[in-house]
């Protein structure tokens, strides 16, 4: 679990089928030590795993991802320059099982879309 040590939450709002969230990431947090050394990035894996920690916590059970059908990293989160990052987690339940639409993003720098399928 990422959430109280790779990243805070400062601001969470929730309603049927949707979360949306403000973080901090901890910019000291060690595997920044080796994703980048000189240059930190928000690993791609971290941010499917916030995702994922999200959507469990809205739907009070353990969410496992099934299929990531759409994943597009638009720009690098580096936690010096951005600390603070919104999340917006969309989700609805169908026959496959519940499918997922998230954004990361701050002001008008999206960082990541995720589109998937989670049991």
């Amino acid at each position: 679990m990422l959430a109280g040590n790779f990243y805070t939450v400062i601001a969470q709002q929730q309603e049927p089928g949707q979360v949306n969230a403000t973080i901090e990431f901890n910019g000291s947090h060690p595997i920044f030590g080796g994703h980048f050394p000189e240059q930190p990035v928000v690993p791609g894996v971290c941010m499917i795993q916030t995702i994922t920690e999200f959507l469990g916590a809205a739907i009070s059970r353990k969410a496992v991802l099934k299929k990531a059908t759409n994943m597009k990293f638009m720009n690098m989160i580096d936690p010096r320059k951005t600390p603070v990052v919104d999340i917006q987690v969309q989700y609805k339940e169908e026959e496959a099982g519940l499918k997922v639409t998230a954004v990361l993003k701050r002001d008008d720098m999206t960082f990541m879309k995720f589109q998937g399928l989670f049991n």
